[in-house]
Parts: C-alpha cells; structure tokens; sequence
C-alpha cells in the first residue's frame, strides 16, 4: 500500500473567476489530496499535513471524510492559524492576489508520524509555509521522494495583504534537500537572476522568455535535485533530468481542453500527478503525463468532482499519450 503525504495551506478561498463567477472553497493542499485519494482507492492512503483555523478543522475534516484513504492526522488546528486568500481573475491565467490570514509554518514534528511515507509532496503559495527545516529533516530521517512546488518561495505577502512574486533568493540552500522540483516559467524567472538588475530587467513577466531554462536547470541538478519540471500553460511541460552526466530535455505536451472554467489548483494537482507517479511508478516521464492530465483536469469545474478514479485517468492517458 503506498503512503503520500500533501503538504501545505488549506485556505479558505474566495475566487472571483475570468467569467466574474464566484466560488468559494478550500484550496491548495485540497486539490492534490482529493485527486490522489481517487487514484489510490484500493492502493494506498493521501496524509494531508497543514495548519488550520479552529472553525475550518471541522469543515475540512468532513470534507475529507468522503473519501475512505485519507487519514486527516496531519491536519492541526491547536495554533488557531490558518490562510485565507481573495483570488479575481483579470484573464484566465492571470489573478490579483490578497491574503489576510497566515497559518503556521510547517516543522519537523509535524512531519515526523508519517516519516514513511512513499512520496512527500510540498505545495506552498507563500514563503513561510514550509521550513527549511522540514525538508532536512525528512532528508535524513525517510526514504520518501520529496518534490517541491516553488509557488512558495518565489511568492510573499506585503503588510497590506497583497501577494506578490518575489527573486528564490535562497534557493540554492533549499535544492539540496529536493528531489524533484515543479515550478512554471514565471517562478522559473523569478528562481534565476543576475547579480545586479536594471528596472528595464526587473520588469513584468515574459511568457515567451525560456531562453533561461537549460542553463537553470543545468544549476538546479547540480545542487542535487533530480527532476526539474518547469510547465508552460497550455502548452505542456518540460522535464529536466541528467543522463551519463548531460543534461536531457523531455517534452510532455498538455492534454488539452474544449472549455476552461477555473484553473485554481491546477498547479497543486499537477504536484499531485508527480507523486502519484514518482511514488506508483518511479518514472518521470509517467509522473509528467499524470501531472498534466490532473492539472488538465481541474480546470473543467468548479468542485473536487473533476478529478477521476485511476481507471478513467488512465484511459484519457492512453487516449493521449498512446
């Protein structure tokens, strides 16, 4: 039986989609959680470890309790900490941010029950979610592949609420302890900088800027992460591994979609797709396919009731992978 553990907020979110629709839900950790408990009906247990409101540990647990393989002894709520976030979508990959509640960071004993677990799945939106701590410490104490979504570290919070991307500046004490490492291009521009930067260079986000990604990712292995993803919208993802000691570049297209209706939590079930297959299959080219077929996934609705049994997902893999 395999053991994933999802680490990360649990916010309370109101989003205000590109259709001016509003949908008010529990996101982040919820998205992967759910879609793993689904693929592992039969196969193994989903651990949810977050800190939490008192008022929405309840909510929450119950919501978890639909689903027989989640095991809800992460879940804390003793601090009376937890996230709350204002999502309005401008476009339909683009959303003003506004935070106005903050949970506790995630330690070591937090961590420590489930040190056996298959695959330890990290999903931050902000910087202080996750100590650094935590991931040295399940370094030296599991055998779990740890893989990390760098939302967190590239995003931060200012005094009036608004969050905001901001430069990894620390990254290269955080790849050591990383296995496999999930981020799209805009964190990627934000996880690589010069030592001195121009206003013309700090400017607004390019998403036609990769020219960065070898040379990135050629430094994100070097510190001992073996998987960088870095996924690109609508287009894909690219997975970078080393091989013989060269660097080697996999394209994995996206499964495409007729219709997107909400895209929060999509880059939180893609993290969840690479658990499933890292900790299921230990590939990961497999692990990209069920990523994007996760992320695909949440964006046709407004509930968890997007996300499909393993039967079914594997059927839109093999429809569209071969």
């Amino acid at each position: 039986m395999y053991k994933i553990a999802v680490l990360g907020p649990i916010p309370r979110d109101t989003i205000v989609t590109h259709k001016n629709e509003t949908i008010k839900k529990y996101g982040a950790v919820t998205h992967p959680t759910i879609a793993l408990a689904k693929l592992l009906v039969g196969k193994g247990e989903v651990i949810p470890i977050s800190h939490v409101h008192q008022k929405d540990h309840k909510p929450i647990a119950d919501l978890f309790a639909a689903y027989d393989n989640i095991n809800v002894a992460g879940l804390c709520c003793k601090n009376n900490c937890g996230s709350v976030i204002e999502l309005n979508f401008i476009d339909q990959n683009n959303r003003l941010e506004k935070q106005t509640a903050f949970m506790n960071p995630i330690l070591p004993e937090d961590v420590a029950p489930f040190t056996d677990a298959d695959a330890f799945v990290f999903v931050p939106i902000t910087d202080f979610e996750i100590s650094l701590s935590t991931l040295r410490y399940l370094k030296e104490n599991s055998k779990g592949t740890i893989i990390f979504d760098a939302h967190g570290p590239t995003s931060t919070v200012t005094v009036a609420g608004v969050r905001e991307r901001k430069f990894w500046i620390d990254r290269d004490e955080w790849l050591p302890y990383i296995d496999v490492l999930k981020m799209n291009l805009e964190e990627s521009q934000a996880s690589w900088f010069k030592n001195e930067y121009t206003l013309d260079e700090m400017g607004h986000y390019d998403d036609e800027n990769t020219a960065h990604l070898d040379d990135f990712a050629a430094h994100v292995l070097s510190k001992g992460v073996k998987v960088l993803y870095v996924t690109l919208d609508s287009r894909g993802c690219v997975a970078y591994t080393k091989e013989d000691g060269a660097l080697k570049k996999d394209w994995i297209p996206s499964v495409p979609v007729k219709e997107v209706i909400d895209t929060t939590g999509c880059g939180d079930s893609f993290a969840g797709g690479l658990a499933f297959g890292f900790a299921v299959y230990k590939d990961h080219i497999k692990a990209a396919q069920f990523a994007n077929t996760l992320g695909s996934l949440r964006t046709q609705g407004k509930t968890y009731e997007v996300f499909k049994n393993l039967a079914e997902t594997e059927a839109i893999i093999a429809a569209h992978y071969g």
